[in-house]
């Protein structure tokens, strides 16, 4: 159970923010709901998280294999639970998804596994040692890169708010 109530989504100070939320989202995930307690964290949280997933040229595949393993990593059960169907639809394996769950990357080919160790890496330390941002360097250009680690950093915060008010699954 969430740690503060939802808010009314009818209230009319956020009316039109529900209406753009749901316009682009389809309707409004718990996530956002609690987002709209504040209506600019809210509405910089939906251009950000909209810029990583639907404006970036990084493949769906590397965005939704760093999303899952954050979410594992962070004990984030909503976050993982909201992605698997994103990373079924990448072309990610429920083998591969089950060996997510369970923390193993021999599912992966050497490229992935760069890949998970520079989000392992990320999630866990923060700091990144030279040897993994130079094995996963070569796989990707320098816009990708740079949208591997803000895709990685935002899955971070979204696990964190998530889990630090409860937020319900839905």
């Amino acid at each position: 159970m969430a740690r503060i109530p939802y808010p009314d989504l009818h209230s009319p100070t956020i009316a039109p923010l529900v209406e753009r939320i749901e316009r682009e989202r389809g309707k409004v995930l718990n996530l956002y709901g609690m987002l709209l307690h504040s209506p600019p964290v809210a509405e910089g949280w939906l251009a950000f998280l909209t810029a990583i997933r639907q404006q970036c040229q990084l493949s769906g595949r590397d965005r939704e294999l760093v999303i899952l393993r954050i979410a594992v990593i962070n004990g984030a059960d909503y976050e993982f639970r909201a992605h698997v169907p994103f990373a079924l639809k990448e072309g990610i394996t429920q083998a591969q998804i089950e060996a997510l769950r369970e923390g193993r990357a021999d599912a992966f080919d050497p490229r992935e596994r760069d890949v998970l160790a520079y989000c392992d890496s990320m999630t866990r330390e923060i700091h990144v040692p030279d040897a993994v941002f130079q094995a996963v360097r070569p796989h990707f250009s320098e816009r990708e890169l740079v949208e591997l680690t803000a895709t990685i950093a935002a899955y971070n915060l979204v696990s964190r708010f998530l889990e630090a008010l409860q937020v319900d699954h839905e």
